[in-house]
């Protein structure tokens, strides 16, 4: 097993709020966060609602970034951005080099998430990203407060090491948190709302 420090540096992403039935592109937002105490960067880029490029986007984004080679790890809020804009951690792992942990504040219903995804002509395509995450974890943080995670590349206790160092400040990663307040902030222009 590695070693964890306190401040891992992880990169959190969150897509920001958008009207149902959009078109175009959806803002993203990226934070640089030393474990759940020290912002150390911002990134900003954007993936087409309901699309497939939110794996590459995110690859090319952190194989650029100035900050790539202290990342120990990337956070994500789910594994999907702008509606069903599918990532593939799997992918994300091996075209980075850095371990991913995607987390849920609820345990999500695969059934209706398959059901919804059946509108998509690519629905192979999507789905696939959903298996290749793998297993859906829970994580007991507080006396009934539990959140769900998937991961790859790390072990396990790895995975729930990086999680609790990282909640700080709620249930929710810092990284995960402070990337929703800046990308619901951008398009409402206040930050609000849970990640």
């Amino acid at each position: 097993m590695r070693v964890i420090k306190r401040e891992v540096r992880i990169a959190g992403f969150d897509d920001a709020p958008f009207k149902p039935r959009s078109k175009g592109r959806v803002p993203v937002i990226g934070v640089v966060f030393r474990g759940g105490v020290f912002l150390d960067g911002v990134f900003k880029t954007d993936v087409e609602i309901d699309g497939m490029d939110a794996t590459e986007v995110l690859v090319k984004l952190l194989n650029k970034s100035k900050h790539k080679e202290q990342l120990k790890v990337i956070m994500l809020n789910g594994i999907t951005m702008g509606g069903f804009n599918m990532i593939d951690i799997s992918i994300l792992l091996q075209k980075t080099g850095l371990p991913v942990i995607a987390i849920n504040r609820k345990k999500p219903d695969l059934k209706n998430i398959k059901i919804a995804l059946k509108n998509f002509k690519d629905f192979k395509n999507r789905w696939k990203c959903i298996k290749n995450a793998g297993r859906i974890y829970n994580m007991k943080l507080e006396k009934n407060k539990n959140i769900y995670y998937q991961f790859k590349g790390l072990k396990q206790k790895e995975a729930e090491k990086i999680i609790r160092l990282s909640c700080t400040r709620s249930l929710i990663p810092e990284p995960l948190r402070v990337a929703h307040l800046m990308a619901s902030a951008l398009i409402k222009g206040e930050s609000g709302g849970r990640a």
